[in-house]
């Protein structure tokens, strides 16, 4: 019996030009005829926001495929795309292409079926995609018909965004086909041909951004190293390895024309109305990070100096397996440190159990969170993966939430020097998590306006920026320093070798998980409840406090969640959530001050038109806070509740 032939994949057929004129666009968008094409809608307008994807070895790059998630209004899909070039200097672009749905927050495997999952399934097995380069654009756009063939025209603006900074600006026609023959594109490719103001696209979007981060990023662009070579040759398995990235510039496929970004100041048009636009309103960015937040028990820095604390569901859980760390590119003094550190495993829990002593339970979650936090080492020091920082910074919360559970189990004399140097990393690894945060969020809130009013807000974002690469610096000195090395070598046998530095109890004196779970629990719980009456009635900072408190019976639980019956998985859950909705008002009003404090502190060099935008985001975070202060009610009851309070009595009830 013969093997069905397997179906085609569905081809993108597309022209592209660069513009080298602003106003050229404008002339084919709103045009009445193009090459025999007459419009058949209205113009439309459309922010798009594609996060394009690799594993950290570029295997889809390696297979001739380029992954994009996209984000709009109505949700997240995933197109996979092949990285086949055109033949000749005109033509057609063609393109296999799959897509489907996805989410932005799960790995592949998670997504809902389809081909486009499948085939990156297949090309990267349980390997994590971490991201190459974010692309946003302003797409104006029209369909137009010719007989039977239809194509849609647009004009995109583009911003290609790497690590929170724009790398590259240009504006691009596409011409897609959507129905018909390929030849009926003949007579529109003729005419922007013949255009001086336009320059034929030889590659794709992605490609145009990943020479840009190569070419200006020093160490950080290689990962598009990497990458690139496979896109240009199309997937070509015998193309030539990567070379090595350098801070020079690196020949662009394109003219040096097409590269540069045009002037961003061209005429608006009163577009015709159409549902279409609603897309282009402001939409809340979802959160795949936890936020800016103060140390453990401190009110937030002064604007300025923002603080934060990790408070997220987005955090790593101690039950589930963290990916693997990004180590394929990290500097050579971080590789041979790296050599150097103690030798850790973790698996996918600490393995808390009912009889294990509390000294001993606690040494195995600081085990557990320090081989998480050296994993991610080399990745922070590289810096091209934020989530590798982000992944690092939680390794260290836990470890201070660890020791306030369990320090009191361990002498304190004996490992002060522990406790105060993971302090000391934590802070300077949170001053550039905070920062970094702020400014995803800014990006998705700066995304959704028109071009003009995004371009005032960029003074506020590069003060932040270079606040956030001050941090930075200070973070790779402490990274570096003989201190750290040697408070690794220490830390690294103090939680391999059982019985150091434990304070002794007596036979009878409460010294089990199973014994002293059930109280820790019970009273870092009235600590919560204890904000009931205030709760009302309550400021920021207050509110602030009951974070913490929270927080606290989060990690109380979560630490000996092995240990407990199955409903500490729904316990987690709606603790996680109050503290979530705290975090984001903690966010939101931290991000209020710092605006405000860069308006008073730089009030003489800001333009008219800065003011009023840097004034309005200012307010959107002020009306953000409180709509979270009048909300809080509902995650409030899901803690303090009848259903919550009878799970956690069977809870402990467990041990």
């Amino acid at each position: 019996m013969s093997e069905s032939p397997v179906a085609p994949r569905p081809v993108e057929v597309e022209l592209k030009y660069r513009l080298l004129e602003e106003a050229a666009g404008d002339r084919y968008l709103v045009a009445d005829e193009l090459g025999g094409f007459r419009p058949i809608s209205p113009v439309r307008s459309t922010q798009l926001e594609d996060r394009y994807l690799d594993t950290a070895d570029g295997a889809l790059a390696r297979a001739g495929f380029a992954a994009r998630l996209r984000q709009t209004a109505q949700g997240t899909t995933v197109s996979v795309k092949s990285t086949a070039r055109r033949s000749g200097s005109m033509g057609p672009h063609r393109r296999e292409e799959l897509e489907g749905p996805a989410d932005r927050t799960a790995g592949p495997r998670d997504w809902p079926a389809s081909d486009a999952r499948s085939l990156i399934l297949e090309q990267c097995g349980d390997a994590p995609l971490v991201e190459l380069v974010t692309i946003r654009q302003l797409r104006e756009k029209r369909q137009l018909r010719s007989g039977d063939s239809i194509v849609e025209f647009s004009l995109d603006e583009v911003d290609a965004v790497a690590r929170s900074r724009v790398v590259q600006r240009f504006v691009e026609i596409e011409v897609e086909l959507i129905e018909g023959d390929e030849e009926a594109l003949a007579g529109i490719d003729a005419i922007l041909a013949a255009d001086p103001a336009l320059v034929p696209s030889t590659g794709s979007k992605l490609e145009s951004a990943l020479q840009a981060i190569r070419a200006t990023s020093g160490r950080r662009g290689r990962r598009a190293a990497t990458v690139l070579p496979f896109i240009e040759s199309g997937g070509d398995a015998d193309a030539p390895e990567a070379p090595e990235a350098t801070s020079g510039p690196e020949p662009a496929t394109e003219p040096a024309r097409a590269t540069e970004p045009p002037p961003r100041g061209r005429p608006k048009r009163e577009a015709p109305s159409s549902p279409d636009q609603s897309t282009s309103a402001a939409r809340r960015r979802e959160r795949a990070a936890e936020g800016p937040s103060a140390p453990d028990d401190v009110r937030p820095a002064p604007p300025g100096a923002p603080a934060a604390e990790e408070s997220r569901s987005a955090e790593e859980h101690p039950g589930v397996e963290a990916p693997p760390p990004t180590m394929d590119a990290a500097p050579p003094d971080a590789t041979d440190a790296a050599a150097d550190q103690p030798r850790l495993t973790a698996g996918k829990t600490p393995g808390v159990l009912p009889d294990d002593h509390v000294a001993e339970a606690g040494r195995k979650v600081l085990r557990f969170h320090l081989a998480r936090m050296l994993a991610r080492e080399a990745g922070t020091r590289e810096g091209t993966v934020p989530e590798e920082l982000h992944a690092m910074r939680v390794a260290t919360r836990r470890q201070r939430a660890a020791w306030r559970v369990f320090g009191s189990a361990f002498r304190a004399g004996r490992t002060k020097n522990h406790r105060s140097r993971l302090r000391d990393v934590a802070g300077r690894l949170g001053a550039v998590r905070d920062l970094d945060v702020l400014l995803e969020a800014a990006d998705g809130y700066r995304s959704e306006l028109p071009a003009a009013e995004q371009r005032a807000l960029e003074p506020l974002l590069a003060g932040w920026r270079t606040h956030r690469d001050d941090a930075r610096r200070l973070l790779l000195r402490e990274l570096d320093s003989e201190g750290y090395r040697r408070w690794i070598d220490d830390y690294g046998e103090f939680v391999r070798h059982e019985g150091l530095a434990v304070v002794p109890v007596a036979p009878t004196q409460p010294h089990r998980i199973r014994d002293t779970a059930a109280s820790r629990i019970l009273a870092a719980y009235e600590g919560v409840r204890a904000y009931e009456p205030v709760l009302r009635w309550a400021d920021v900072e207050t509110l602030h406090d009951l974070r913490i408190a929270d927080k606290w019976l989060r990690y109380t639980i979560e630490f000996v969640r092995e240990a407990l019956g199955p409903e500490s998985g729904l316990l987690i859950e709606r603790v996680t959530a109050l503290q979530d909705h705290l975090g984001e008002l903690n966010d939101a009003d931290v991000t209020a001050h710092m605006a405000r404090s860069f308006l008073v502190e730089n009030a003489g060099a800001l333009s008219p038109l800065e003011s009023a935008a840097i004034a309005r985001y200012l307010v959107s975070r002020e009306r953000e806070v409180a709509r979270l202060r009048r909300t809080v009610g509902g995650p409030w009851r899901g803690v303090t509740g009848v259903s919550f309070r009878r799970a956690l009595a069977r809870t402990v009830a467990s041990l």
